[in-house]
């Protein structure tokens, strides 16, 4: 198998990719990747290896942003030291998530894990929802997601309700736009810390930038190479950058 590490920590990464090989021999790893940024020009690239070994926090931002620019197959072994990000790791080609410092045991079961998948022996991961499930099965109610956001104002704290934001754009800050055009500031968590949060039924992840509610959107059309110009209602009037592989989950999100 050929396969890919994803990590700032250089000693930390050298010091895995010595364990791969003594553990499995046959994994020869390509290349050390350490940051997004990085990750996303080996993927346009290069063919997709067989396995993908990843940090969650990288010097420039989450790893999940790379799936939110490429549309990958690969499994991949994520290799963290937080334990918050373990349902949206699902989501997104994880067969394990390991919590650092990495036991060889655990690796070593983790690639044995992703053998099995790749031979057909071992079941597929469960999916987001599933894993949601798995959550709420106790009580058989809806996720519970986040009903509004406290935003400092003139020395003062405003509750703002959840369905009165329209658009979250960040731009080193973080700007919540209400439906009535006011923008307002909040930088007490990164952009994907609030998607953490926020229903899915009604925000959607447009870009590395920008999460929109589906009630702010008056139209989407097709531009360029499959991808979608989306358009916000008045008073806003902004315009949304919908990339390739982005588009056809955004149709599917609206055509509900």
């Amino acid at each position: 198998m050929k396969a890919i590490i994803v990590e700032d920590e250089h000693l930390i990464a050298e010091e895995m990719k010595a364990t791969i090989q003594a553990i499995a021999p046959d994994i020869e790893v390509l290349n050390i990747l350490p940051s997004i940024k990085s990750s996303i020009k080996w993927f346009k690239e290069n063919k997709e290896p067989d396995l993908v070994f990843m940090d969650i926090k990288l010097s420039d931002g989450l790893s999940f942003e790379i799936f939110e620019e490429m549309s990958l197959q690969c499994p991949v072994i994520f290799c963290t030291a937080y334990e918050e990000y373990a349902i949206r790791a699902f989501k997104v080609n994880g067969v394990d998530y390991l919590l650092k410092p990495v036991q060889e045991d655990d690796l070593a079961k983790a690639i044995e894990k992703v053998r099995g998948l790749k031979q057909g022996n071992t079941s597929a991961p469960p999916d987001m929802q599933q894993l949601i499930n798995l959550f709420t099965q106790t009580t058989g109610n809806k996720p519970q997601y986040k009903e509004r956001f406290i935003i400092k104002s003139h020395n003062k704290w405003i509750p703002i309700e959840v369905k009165e934001i329209a658009l979250i754009y960040r731009e080193n800050i973080n700007f919540f736009y209400r439906f009535n055009g006011e923008k307002l500031i909040y930088d007490f968590s990164s952009l994907e810390e609030i998607e953490e949060v926020l229903d899915p039924d009604l925000f959607f992840r447009a870009n590395r930038q920008t999460i929109v509610n589906i009630n702010a959107i008056q139209s989407a059309k097709p531009y360029g190479n499959q991808k979608l110009m989306v358009q916000l209602k008045a008073p806003l009037k902004m315009e949304l950058d919908i990339s390739r592989e982005k588009a056809p989950l955004l149709k599917k999100w609206l055509d509900r």
